[in-house]
């Protein structure tokens, strides 16, 4: 058989024992302050698309640091859809940041 790479991307969520009876009917007033964040976020994840493509386009590589915010940015939408709406697999609160947690949800991608 040939060589099997991995998948570049791993998406893990981790439930937990058991989640609260109540707590999802208030989840989305908790979420408003990560939703306005990611709202932000998502209008500079599409001037970084931009800025990514052109330089790849010109140098062939995906360069290290737009790289790096795109991944956060998917990383940290990721973990609250699975606190608030995707999963509600948790009811730890996501942290604020793009990198990596110690939280039940995590997204990873390996660099190119």
């Amino acid at each position: 058989m040939a060589d099997v790479k991995p998948y570049p991307v791993t998406v893990t969520g981790e439930l937990s024992d058991p989640p609260g009876r109540w707590q999802w009917i208030f989840k989305w007033l908790l979420l408003i302050p990560h939703s306005i964040a990611l709202y932000f976020l998502g209008i500079a994840a599409g001037v970084v698309t931009i800025i990514a493509f052109f330089a790849i386009l010109f140098t062939g590589k995906y360069p290290r640091s737009p790289f790096d915010f795109m991944a956060g940015y998917w990383r940290w939408s990721w973990r609250v859809g699975f606190y608030g709406y995707g999963a509600l697999g948790t009811d730890k609160y996501p942290p604020f940041t793009l990198d990596k947690a110690a939280y039940p949800a995590d997204f990873d991608i390996v660099y190119p």
